[in-house]
């Protein structure tokens, strides 16, 4: 057994064997006991979206869903079902027949993110089958909050599952450790843990090469790369309950700190209300007053609590957890502030290679710069002389 692969052996079986995801399984819990209920209320939806980050495990939950209700599970990738007519021809049949081994049916629909390719009709279809059908469909999916599975969403529960935290993903390998007999020093067990950035999956996977390599040491471990767009991270700040986790919601958002100010700013008002706006825009400002008294004083290492503030800090401002779909909107000053770094970019540059043209100081030749604009206008030749490119002849002529 030491060759297999022990994400597989240690697949969760049962609810009880899933950790840190107790809020959701309740969640699944009573989508379930609604359907098999038969109860045909208005409004109650016959499927539910299992959405988060990859080897959170979405699939798992799934088949534990199943194996628990003694249902068959009827897998499909949404690969497989890019338009209309591979919907009709794979999962309608399912939907209508029953299950020959088992008293429940489950149709999984995985990655659904992929369900539209080039073809149209495959969203549009699964909606149409969800409304007839009486078994419940799940599917699974990466970002339940991608523009093409909007119509999706107002037809099925929406359940997030949260990133496992490095402690729960150590608690989870240190079990398996015991069970496999097998040992690694502690301080491997958490970069292991730490570095998988909550895919446990990953972990798992990493853990047995470990053991399997004979000395870890001569084994690196590669960070996994999750970027976050600011999207998401915007959406688990205003939405989610403030938790110590939050404080590291930017750290995988390219974009500087700066840049994720005007983020918030723009949208805090889509999601709050009230006190709960006076509240984050106050916070706001206290990050920018202590981002100021930073660079004033050069205390550097103080730069990791504008991050706290704007993560943790903002989430606090709430009253309650939001739910819901909020479109976040682009920062109009971003565009503002982009174009006025243009223009002041080709400025500096044009004023550089006037100075260095007729020697003088770049500070001289950007103060006297409307002068120079009038010189270097007076005589296409100049523009030759100084070697400015088409982008800088066209700011300075338009400068005049």
């Amino acid at each position: 057994m030491t060759n297999s692969n022990w994400a597989e052996k240690y697949r969760p079986k049962k609810f009880t064997e899933i950790f840190g995801q107790e809020e959701a399984i309740q969640k699944i819990k009573d989508f379930i006991n609604s359907i098999s209920s038969g109860a045909e209320r208005r409004g109650t939806k016959k499927a539910i979206v299992l959405h988060g980050g990859p080897g959170i495990g979405k699939t798992t939950i799934a088949q534990v869903i199943a194996n628990e209700t003694n249902s068959e599970i009827f897998e499909l990738n949404a690969s497989d079902l890019r338009n209309k007519s591979k919907l009709q021809e794979i999962l309608k049949p399912a939907l209508q027949q029953m299950s020959l081994i088992k008293k429940n049916k489950i149709i999984l629909i995985d990655e659904a993110d992929g369900i539209t390719g080039t073809d149209r009709g495959g969203v549009s279809e699964i909606i149409s089958l969800i409304a007839d059908t009486t078994y419940p469909i799940i599917l699974t999916a990466n970002d339940a909050w991608s523009q093409k599975l909007s119509p999706l969403r107002k037809k099925a529960e929406l359940v997030e599952l949260k990133e496992i935290s490095p402690s729960m993903i150590k608690q989870i390998l240190t079990k398996i450790l015991e069970k496999e007999d097998k040992f690694i020093h502690n301080k491997i067990l958490n970069e292991i843990s730490i570095k998988s950035k909550g895919d446990l999956r990953a972990a798992i996977n990493d853990l047995q090469s470990f053991v399997n390599v004979g000395n870890p040491q001569d084994l690196a471990i590669d960070q996994r790369n999750k970027e976050t767009d600011i999207f998401n991270a915007l959406k688990k700040i205003f939405k989610e309950k403030p938790q110590l986790e939050m404080l590291r919601t930017f750290d995988s958002v390219k974009m500087d700190l700066d840049e994720i100010m005007l983020w918030i700013e723009e949208n805090i008002p889509k999601e709050y209300k009230g006190k709960e706006l006076a509240r984050a825009y106050d916070l706001l400002s206290k990050t920018d007053i202590f981002k100021r008294r930073i660079y004033k004083q050069q205390y550097w290492r103080f730069l990791v609590y504008e991050n706290i503030f704007l993560s943790y800090g903002i989430s606090s401002a709430k009253e309650n957890e939001k739910t819901g779909f909020t479109s976040y909107k682009r920062p109009s000053r971003i565009l503002k502030i982009w174009l006025n770094n243009q223009k002041t970019a080709k400025k500096k540059t044009i004023a550089i290679k006037y100075a260095e043209y007729v020697h003088i100081g770049q500070k001289r030749a950007l103060s006297e710069f409307s002068t120079i604009k009038i010189i270097i206008n007076s005589n296409p030749k100049i523009a030759d002389e100084l070697k400015l490119s088409d982008e800088e002849r066209e700011y300075i002529s338009k400068e005049i």
